[in-house]
């Protein structure tokens, strides 16, 4: 899977955050010509200077994906682009959501425009379970935004630019995820705080993040939505696993502070949408190839991809009917 990586120049935008910094560490194994970050602020990029020992391919560019021009200029002679840029705290989204849509949408079709401009061979963007059936501005945002980076793969003509998306759950450990706020609140307070202890979620690690972006790289055709096989837990039984792993000597009080506006009770993997897709799977992962006939009148071949078996249709993925508690310990 490295060797597509070797001698291209690739860009990350939001290169500094929790899975765009492991992507940049993961990449500048693979021998690439150069890795590029795109991100807004300076002191992260510094940060992660530091922590590389400063490789002599890596480039670090300020900039912000609602700068047009900015973006344009980055993508210059750039193969492969990681989209992973974008607003994704659910309660700030709500509060602005002018500005999640300026990030998310607007910002998500610069990298698309830019892209096409500068015949990018390949580009992938990170999206949501929170995407399927949206409750809120941040899914609802990711949604639109899956939707544009399908669309871009026919409505451009003859554009040599290839477009996916991958679809996350709750990245254990990432920044702004639960278990590193929880691991402040015990500290600090000897206490932690959950909204709801039946509510459940999709789990994954940095590491299935990561190598779920990686993947997609690698098997891109046509517009496709990748998706790992998760697992759920639900909130309660994630604080207490937490509390007994990392406090076992410690008595932590749990709080329970109710749930917050748009925040679903359970999430879903997969849409009727994607029931209508092209729909091959292996052991790891579905694979979503939308039927272009239908939505555009574009005639296509279903693609093949190795390893992968077509399936007629699958049922309902949600996180209440996927829990599994040991699978989720070893992320924790």
């Amino acid at each position: 899977m490295h060797e597509q990586f070797k001698d291209k120049v690739i860009l990350i935008t939001g290169g500094t955050g929790t899975i765009g910094s492991e992507l940049v560490q993961q990449l500048l194994k693979c021998h690439p010509k150069q890795v590029r970050i795109l991100s807004r602020e300076e002191g992260k990029q510094y940060e992660l200077l530091e922590r590389l020992k400063y490789p002599k391919n890596l480039r670090l560019l300020i900039g912000d994906i609602r700068d047009r021009d900015r973006i344009d200029y980055a993508f210059k002679d750039v193969d492969i682009v990681l989209h992973t840029a974008a607003m994704k705290q659910v309660p700030l989204c709500e509060y602005n959501p002018a500005e999640a849509v300026k990030t998310n949408i607007v910002g998500s079709q610069n990298v698309i425009d830019a892209s096409l401009k500068n015949q990018v061979e390949k580009v992938i963007a990170i999206s949501t379970d929170k995407a399927v059936y949206p409750t809120n501005v941040m899914g609802t945002s990711k949604l639109m935004m899956e939707k544009m980076f399908i669309n871009a793969n026919w409505t451009s003509g003859k554009a040599v630019t290839k477009f996916a998306c991958v679809r996350f759950g709750n990245v254990a450990w990432a920044r702004g995820s639960v278990l590193p706020l929880w691991k402040k609140q015990a500290e600090n307070e000897s206490r932690i705080n959950i909204t709801n202890p039946n509510m459940t979620r999709f789990m994954m690690s940095i590491e299935q993040a990561v190598n779920l972006v990686l993947k997609a790289v690698e098997l891109v055709q046509v517009g496709e939505i990748f998706v790992l096989k998760m697992s759920s837990i639900t909130i309660g039984e994630l604080g207490n696993m937490f509390t007994a792993k990392y406090y076992p000597d410690k008595k932590i009080a749990i709080s329970v502070s109710g749930d917050r506006v748009g925040d679903k009770m359970h999430e879903e993997l997969v849409d009727d949408n994607d029931r209508t897709s092209y729909i091959l799977e292996d052991k790891d992962m579905y694979i979503f190839v939308p039927r272009f006939l239908e939505l555009y009148g574009v005639e296509q071949d279903v693609p093949q991809y190795a390893g992968f078996t077509k399936i007629d249709t699958i049922g309902r993925y949600s996180s209440d009917e996927h829990i599994n508690s040991e699978k989720i310990k070893s992320i924790v």
